[in-house]
């Protein structure tokens, strides 16, 4: 590898372990260090790797993130970023999962961690202000903006997500493509290696079909059935953890009863606490259903291995075909002019979720100026999300 990779990998290991917030703070972080910090790529080419991961299946901070490291080193860094940004969260849940019984002791671990979830706030109004100034730069997309906080705020259904993106990438299209562009057409397989294409379908395809076969075939073999089922829904999910959670929640405690209310409910509350990808919450949901069916040790990671990865294949795939040949596909007019209006439903989510997450703070003054001192700090300096982060676990520490 070279220096600037190995300067990517440095950013990621701080990205993974700063990225607390969920999706919504997410990106603020990746346009700070991939574009701000260090012009990894430029701001237009993230925002634009954002919406695709948006109306992609699958987690789209790690497809965005994915895409990211394969514009700056290809497959290989792509791969390599992906298990970076992936393992520390899912590790630790598979190790609460293995420990659940202890879980009702971690009222330290909760007190250490009371005070991220201001410094989150903070950094997912950062971001919602930073890039409301970047991509609310026409009546159309303040409109879409709007609308998105509206729905978001009245309708409080995961399905919202996916249906407010086709519908502002719709509208963006629509209106903004320019009458001479939207007849153009261009030659999108003229530069795709067709064996790569084959190789990546028949990849997506194999697993999906061999989940569905040994499925059948294997009634008692619960790992493999696990792979099969949060294969499945990796390739069914529009949204990200919103629309994961409660459809996780429906299939594998109140359908197949894999683990209980409680069991299931303690463990989001711990991945809320923890930095990264909220499918990681998989990996904890795979282990804990070995466990209440027998499994050892050995069974039990093997459970949150297979969770992490069957949830998190079909994205990875999908965004790493399509971004080989996304040079090309932007060059349809109306692929390109619906980008600013899916931007500008994303800014729209990431402030409904900043008004939603703000109410349980209501007026706690410690907490109010913690959030404010994020924002102000991230905004006026270069101190690092990183400092910041491990400033509010001491605090929490000693106080």
């Amino acid at each position: 590898m070279n220096k600037r990779q190995l300067l990517f990998i440095r950013n990621v290991f701080l990205f993974t372990f700063t990225a607390f917030g969920g999706a919504q703070a997410h990106l603020s972080l990746l346009l700070k260090y991939f574009v701000k910090d260090v012009r990894f790529i430029s701001e237009e080419d993230l925002l634009e790797l954002n919406a695709l991961a948006q109306v992609l299946p699958g987690p789209a901070s790690t497809q965005t993130l994915v895409g990211i490291a394969y514009k700056v080193g290809g497959l290989r860094l792509s791969l390599f970023t992906f298990f970076i940004w992936i393992i520390p969260s899912a590790a630790v849940m598979t190790f609460a999962a293995i420990t659940f019984a202890k879980l009702d002791q971690k009222q330290k671990f909760t007190e250490i961690l009371e005070y991220i979830q201001p410094i989150a706030l903070g950094i997912v109004a950062y971001g919602a202000y930073n890039l409301s100034r970047r991509v609310l730069v026409s009546q159309v997309s303040i409109f879409l903006a709007v609308s998105a906080v509206i729905a978001t705020l009245v309708l409080r259904n995961a399905y919202v997500f996916p249906m407010a993106i086709l519908i502002g990438g719709m509208i963006s299209s629509a209106l903004e493509t320019p009458q001479e562009e939207s007849v153009i057409r261009v030659k999108l397989f003229s530069n795709i290696n067709r064996k790569k294409l084959i190789y990546f379908v028949s990849v997506l395809l194999f697993f999906a079909l061999l989940g569905a076969i040994i499925n059948r075939t294997s009634p008692f073999s619960l790992p493999i059935r696990l792979f099969e089922n949060f294969y499945r829904n990796g390739i069914l999910i529009f949204g990200g953890g919103q629309v994961l959670v409660p459809l996780m929640f429906t299939e594998f405690v109140e359908m197949k009863h894999y683990l209980t209310s409680p069991g299931f409910l303690s463990g989001f509350a711990l991945q809320q606490a923890l930095p990264g990808p909220t499918f990681s919450f998989t990996s904890y949901v795979g282990a804990l259903s070995m466990r209440n069916f027998g499994y050892g040790l050995t069974g039990q990671i093997l459970g949150g291995t297979v969770a992490v990865l069957g949830i998190n294949l079909p994205g990875l795939i999908l965004v790493l075909l399509i971004v080989p040949f996304w040079e090309d596909l932007k060059k349809v007019g109306r692929i390109k002019y619906s980008l600013s209006g899916i931007n500008a439903v994303s800014v729209g989510f990431i402030i409904a979720a900043f008004i939603l997450l703000v109410k349980p703070v209501g007026f706690d003054l410690l907490a109010i100026s913690i959030l404010i001192s994020t924002f102000l700090i991230l905004n006026f300096t270069k101190i690092s999300p990183t400092f910041i982060v491990l400033g509010g676990v001491l605090l929490g520490y000693f106080l």
